[in-house]
């Protein structure tokens, strides 16, 4: 009969010292959706690629060898072989590192630049936002690819001036968002008390305002992710890319479709393997966005 009164003691203990009692932590990875799951794990194993190659991969990404041009995909070449010889499995292993580190690079330059103009327009006001936001408009105004494009001509071709190109293409939805951010939190009572209290403008615009904007703003960055490496495919599609032999997932595709009709797996495995890696990258942002509303 003191089995239960026992019980209660021991659950009321554990809760009172803060230890978890319900849910473990193996109940709270049961509970994560599947296709989350799923998504981490190709971002996973490309992350992993893009890192150590050499641990997946041990062909010549970029030398032909005599006598398997264009071999279809077996045991010896899952992915097959393109024009030269060269499996294609280690250039799309090795091409990683060059669309990973593109998009990177390309979400950091949109995330800086972005939040810079956001939060100076938000938090200044008058012909500061006016000025600012005419110009994110005129960003607006201009499509995606073509501005990307334009920035290459006057660049230079390469994966680098791909990235910084696209990445000027997001600075636009960026400081949309940290400003509409920033003049939410701005309004908040907190900041009003720290204003109150005799903080100076630019350290409670750095100790409280932009660090509560934030939070949106890295669940963009994650879907700006998958759009910066579909935007680099894209743009290595069309030639303003990595050059030759460079092993770059667009490029690939490119080079593959002179060989349609003897060779489908040179554009079917780096086209599925962007979409997949773009879809993944978007469910994780999806579930951050959540998790930030407090929904997951």
């Amino acid at each position: 009969m003191s089995t239960p009164f026992i019980y209660s003691q021991a659950a009321a203990s554990s809760q009172a010292h803060g230890a978890p009692f319900l849910p473990t932590a193996w109940a709270r990875l049961q509970r994560t959706p599947f296709t989350l799951v799923l998504a981490v794990l190709v971002i996973g194993i490309v992350a992993a690629w893009a890192l150590v190659p050499g641990w997946f991969a041990g062909q010549n990404p970029v030398q032909g060898v005599a006598r398997q041009q264009l071999l279809a995909p077996d045991a010896a070449h899952i992915f097959g072989t393109d024009g030269l010889g060269r499996d294609l499995y280690a250039r799309v292993v090795h091409g990683a590192v060059h669309s990973l580190s593109g998009a990177f690079v390309a979400v950091v330059v949109g995330l800086v630049m972005g939040t810079l103009i956001g939060l100076l327009a938000g938090a200044i006001g008058g012909w500061v936002d006016d000025l600012l936001m005419r110009f994110v408009d005129v960003l607006l105004a201009v499509p995606a690819l073509l501005l990307s494009l334009s920035i290459i001509i006057i660049l230079g071709f390469g994966t680098v001036n791909a990235a910084i190109a696209v990445g000027v293409a997001s600075v636009a939805s960026f400081a949309r968002l940290v400003r509409s951010e920033v003049v939410r939190v701005r309004r908040a009572d907190y900041v009003e008390a720290a204003f109150g209290s005799g903080g100076r403008f630019w350290p409670v615009l750095w100790r409280h305002v932009l660090p509560n904007s934030l939070t949106s703003v890295i669940g963009l960055a994650a879907l700006q992710f998958g759009s910066a490496i579909l935007s680099i495919s894209t743009l290595g599609f069309l030639g303003y890319g990595a050059p030759p032999p460079t092993p770059e997932w667009g490029l690939l595709i490119a080079e593959g479709r002179n060989y349609l009709s003897t060779g489908w797996w040179l554009t079917t495995v780096p086209g599925v393997l962007v979409v997949l890696v773009v879809l993944s990258a978007n469910r994780i942002s999806v579930a951050f966005s959540n998790v930030s509303r407090g929904q997951e």
